[in-house]
């Protein structure tokens, strides 16, 4: 039997939300043991003077705990 736990992140890229999802789940495989998925729950941008400046996403992060 496997048990999985989700964790939450936010991550904001100036590239896009691609590189944004890429670098979260990248950060996290650092730390967490076991990354086998991720949803993205939220996608956002930030906008100056009517051009896109940063690219924000929520991510939900799963990884299978240790036996």
């Amino acid at each position: 039997m496997s048990v999985a736990r989700v964790t939450t992140l936010s991550v904001r890229s100036d590239e896009s939300f691609e590189h944004a999802v890429a670098a979260g789940i990248a950060r996290a495989s650092k730390t967490l043991r076991g990354v086998s998925g991720a949803w993205v729950k939220e996608q956002k941008v930030e906008v100056t003077d009517g051009e896109i400046t940063s690219f924000d996403v929520v991510i939900e992060v799963t990884f299978v705990l240790d036996d």
